[in-house]
């Protein structure tokens, strides 16, 4: 999967929008929050909330030690860097994406939810 499919991938779900809230660094939003963090490369990566809480990310590390690590700063509330091409089959990656989106869509407030 290249860099330009997973952000295509991203911004096609509803209500996903481009960002760039730090100079050079692109991210997908639904409503204000971020659901993924986009990585140039190479090779592309996409930071993701991998789970509800660090124990369960850490199935990622477990299954995947050269292609998932812990994301920086907010790695301990269950966000991962996934780099794609190294190991992760592409669909994993997109089920994963689809998660993120779905856990952040779940904690919006009603108002900026999309509709869909």
């Amino acid at each position: 999967m290249t860099r330009d499919e997973l952000v295509a991938y991203c911004l096609a779900k509803p209500g996903a929008w481009p960002d760039e809230p730090w100079e050079g660094d692109q991210v997908a939003k639904v409503g204000s929050k971020i659901f993924a963090f986009l990585g140039a490369g190479p090779p592309p990566t996409v930071g993701l909330k991998c789970g509800a809480n660090r124990e369960i990310a850490d199935e990622w590390l477990t299954r995947y030690p050269d292609s998932a690590a812990v994301m920086a700063y907010i790695g301990r509330s269950g966000w991962n860097t996934l780099t794609v091409g190294t190991g992760i089959p592409d669909d994993e990656i997109l089920e994963a994406i689809d998660a993120s989106y779905d856990a952040v869509v779940a904690k919006l407030p009603k108002r900026e939810r999309p509709v869909t």
